[in-house]
Parts: structure tokens; C-alpha cells; sequence
């Protein structure tokens, strides 16, 4: 960690449509941790994000950014439409230009450099949010914000998703903040979870966060007994759509993963 955030909030209120959607939120994301932000639709998670990216302008308070700061983005919602002749390497391009070996790496990173001529309306869930990943990759960003990256994969998917961003975080060392609407599953790999509400309710350590009252009281009590920090010990591996390849000799045992 630096002593210099890469990114702060500092009282900042965001209203759309004559509504208050965030109100003076005070938040910063350090280089290198990984940082997942939770809360109830409506909370003002997404729109956190686009404060962030620039996208929306703040109706009070200030966004201090480190000079330089390179920013990566998975949207929530990316479609595109099967029929539509898009390849994964023109999608890698649509707003910005990259060399064929640039692609080829951060494809890889995500183990996905196989896809890079395929058409990505014929993409799995899983194939196409790792091909969204590799187009966050590109540039090399300091911070990158996923917003509900899991969306539309299933729970093996999911893991595989999970792993390979602490992996990301671990090899190229950029902050990742994960947008995430499942108030079940947080990665373990998280340094702080932070829920917000229009404001910051509470944030700690995953471990931590739902014994907070503000938690509680914002979620219920039961929450706090179901919220699954996410472990994953397994003797398989699985392919880019989140399909278990376990050992034939380990047949048998390739569904007795650790689903905390």
C-alpha cells in the first residue's frame, strides 16, 4: 500500500432525476487492495462507479484522483447481440486502438487468448465477462472497477471469476473494486467490504462487516448468519465457462468443493 489513495470521495452527493442518490460519501481505495462494495438495489453502487469514472459529476463535495491514474471498467451490462458480426479482437478495439501482442496478453491473463477471433455473441457467460476483464486490462490500469462482474454465471463460473481477479491483483498489482448486488458472497480476497445505502453505512474487513449495527439494521439480523465469505479449496480445475475438469480419478470427489 501507498501513503497516496489512488482515488477519494470527500463528501460527495450525487442526485439524478431531482432524486438524492448518494449523499456526502466519504470512500478512498488504496493502490493494490481489492475492495468490495455491497448494499440493496437501488443503494447507489452503480452510480458510485460512474461517479468515479468521471461519467456523472458530483452535486457537492470532490473526487481527488492520483496524476495519471489509469482506470479500468467492466459495466454491468455490455450486451451484444448474437447476431450482430463482432469479433472478441474488434470488441478489445471498439474505443481504443491496441497492438495485436497487447491483446494477445491480457486475453491470456484471463486465459481466454483461444477466443480471440471468435464472435462474441457466441460467447458463454463466463467466456464473455473474461473477455470484459481482458478489455479492462488493456492499458494497463491502476484501478480497475467491475461492476457485478458475476451477473448471469453460475457458482462455478463465479469461483473461477473470483480466483482469477486476486490472481490479477496479485501478478499486475492494481486496486479492484467489485460492485456486487449478492449480499451472500464476498470475496475472500477482499481487504475491506464497505456497504453504502445513498450513504456509507459501514466497511471493514469481510469478517467483520455484519456485525456492524449498521449492517444489521440495514439487512436484518439473518443476514448477518448467511452472508458466505467466499473460500474455494478444490481438486479441479475449471474451463473459461466455469465447467468442472476434474482428474478421472478423482471423479468421484470432483463435486466436494468448499462452498463456505
Amino acid at each position: 500500500m501507498t501513503s497516496e489513495p489512488l482515488v477519494q470521495l470527500q463528501s460527495v452527493s450525487v442526485r439524478l432525476g431531482g432524486r438524492d442518490v448518494l449523499t456526502r460519501v466519504d470512500l478512498e481505495i488504496n493502490s493494490g487492495e481489492i475492495v468490495t462494495l455491497i448494499g440493496p438495489n437501488g443503494a447507489g453502487k452503480t452510480t458510485l462507479a460512474r461517479t468515479l469514472l468521471g461519467i456523472l459529476k458530483p452535486e457537492a463535495g470532490r473526487i481527488i484522483k492520483r496524476d495519471k491514474l489509469r482506470v479500468g471498467y467492466v459495466p454491468q451490462r455490455m450486451a451484444v447481440e448474437a447476431t450482430l458480426p463482432l469479433t472478441v479482437r474488434r470488441l478489445l478495439t471498439l474505443t481504443q486502438r491496441y497492438g495485436e501482442a497487447e491483446m494477445l496478453q491480457c486475453l491470456d491473463d484471463v486465459g481466454a487468448a483461444h477466443l480471440i477471433n471468435r464472435q462474441a455473441g457466441e460467447l458463454s457467460g463466463g467466456e464473455y465477462q473474461r473477455v470484459l476483464l481482458a478489455r479492462a486490462l488493456l492499458g494497463s490500469p491502476d484501478l480497475m472497477i467491475l461492476d457485478e462482474p458475476t451477473r448471469g454465471i453460475d457458482f462455478a463460473g463465479q469461483s473461477a471469476l473470483y480466483e482469477l481477479l486476486a490472481h490479477i491483483r496479485s501478478e499486475r498489482g492494481c486496486a479492484i473494486l467489485l460492485i456486487s448486488h449478492d449480499l451472500h458472497v464476498v470475496m475472500a480476497a477482499s481487504d475491506r467490504v464497505i456497504c453504502i445505502n445513498g450513504h456509507v453505512c459501514c466497511q471493514g474487513a469481510p469478517e467483520t462487516v455484519t456485525s456492524d449495527p449498521a449492517y444489521v439494521a440495514l439487512f436484518g439480523p439473518g443476514h448477518s448468519d448467511v452472508l458466505a465469505i467466499f473460500k474455494h479449496h478444490h481438486d479441479h480445475v475449471h474451463k473459461v465457462s466455469g465447467e468442472v475438469v476434474a482428474d478421472e480419478h478423482d471423479h468421484e470427489h470432483a463435486h466436494g468443493d468448499d462452498h463456505v
